[in-house]
């Protein structure tokens, strides 16, 4: 490796992967959902949307369906 990089002549490029990594939404939540999870951030160091995030994807990776009941 070298010791100094000239970055001046560096090339710019988009990360081809940035859209698959995560993607921006308009969600609505309970307040006591939210405020669940930011205690819960404020207990680990953890970001709160991270933590949500990460509970979603634990469900989608083992395949974790609701259980809800409706009126008849």
């Amino acid at each position: 490796m070298k010791k100094e990089y000239n970055l001046e002549k560096m090339e710019w490029r988009r990360n081809p992967y940035a859209k698959r990594l995560k993607k921006q939404i308009t969600i609505r939540m309970g307040v006591d959902v939210i405020d669940y999870f930011k205690d819960l951030a404020e207990e680990t160091g953890i970001p709160y949307q991270n933590l949500i995030n990460s509970y979603l994807r634990d469900c989608v990776v083992n395949h974790k369906k609701p259980s809800m009941k409706w009126a008849s």
